[in-house]
């Protein structure tokens, strides 16, 4: 009976570091961006030195600064039509890739499939500044109005996570697909269906969670959207350090030295990522992986 007690506590014992490391690592880091978010920097007297500044509570005003600075909503408009491009054009191509892949006898499948995902494996910096010099001569939005959405610009960037991107979505969908019995594509066969028919109304609905999993990771990574314009910036003077929400956030942490105004951006940026992620989960619980009203 004595040892029963000691018999309970080991896994916590071993979870004990886990939860250490994710305090530490997620949780206090959280915990200080929302205490930063709450403060500002007040300069007393005349004095331009150090101790001339003082931290005091500010309250929700510096989120009403962060929400009324036209910087933000002009790079969340960027954003906004990054993804309409990215999101859709990524999730369709790597069903289609998946589906191509997943038919019966198909030639050289192994190297199809490393062709595709290879582009992966480059890193984000990497493929941005490969993709910058072959886009150096042209690297100019179109003129258009406050250049919001710089056609051309917005192309490039969509162009370079849409490389990167299809073949991790193709790997979990075909995936998906290679975990459905086989019985189930004999039996629409001998029903008379085609190869074409078969995809679009047996294979398709049977990888919906993988392709609601897939979208919502593609829209958190659209939101968070970084790498790609900030390795491009050097090479053009059409992209602004502010081309982005994150971006922004880092201009005003790190070139602007306002780390309060950096921190109430990256809490309003997390809220409405958790925001979408959320309402995009609503809605397909609402409607069904099968896309029938419940």
């Amino acid at each position: 009976m004595a040892g029963r007690p000691g018999r309970r506590a080991v896994p916590y014992v071993f979870l004990a570091p886990a939860v250490v490391l994710f305090t530490l690592t997620v949780l206090v880091p959280i915990g200080y961006t929302v205490y930063l978010s709450l403060h500002r920097s007040q300069v007393s007297g005349l004095g331009l030195g150090r101790g001339a500044r003082t931290e005091v509570f500010a309250g929700l005003s510096t989120y009403r600064e962060a929400l009324a600075d036209p910087e933000f909503w002009r790079g969340a408009l960027r954003v906004l039509g990054y993804g309409a491009l990215l999101v859709p054009t990524m999730i369709g191509l790597a069903l289609l890739f998946a589906l191509l892949l997943d038919r019966p006898r198909v030639r050289l499948a192994r190297f199809s499939r490393l062709s595709i995902f290879l582009p992966y494996a480059v890193p984000g910096v990497v493929a941005s500044l490969l993709w910058g010099f072959l886009y150096l001569p042209s690297l100019t939005p179109l003129p258009v109005p406050d250049d919001l959405l710089g056609p051309g610009l917005l192309f490039a960037v969509a162009n370079i996570g849409l490389w990167g991107g299809v073949g991790f979505n193709m790997v979990v969908i075909l995936t998906a697909l290679r975990a459905v019995p086989a019985d189930v594509y004999e039996s629409a066969r001998l029903d008379g269906a085609s190869e074409w028919q078969i995809a679009v109304w047996v294979k398709t609905p049977l990888v919906m969670p993988a392709l609601v999993m897939t979208s919502i990771f593609t829209v958190i990574a659209t939101l968070q959207v970084y790498t790609e314009p900030t390795t491009l910036r050097p090479l053009t003077n059409s992209l602004p350090s502010t081309w982005t929400p994150l971006m922004k956030i880092y201009s005003d942490a790190f070139e602007r030295g306002d780390i309060y105004s950096a921190a109430a951006g990256s809490i309003v940026l997390a809220v409405v990522m958790l925001t979408c992620s959320l309402a995009f989960l609503r809605v397909i619980a609402r409607r069904g992986f099968t896309g029938e009203q419940r």
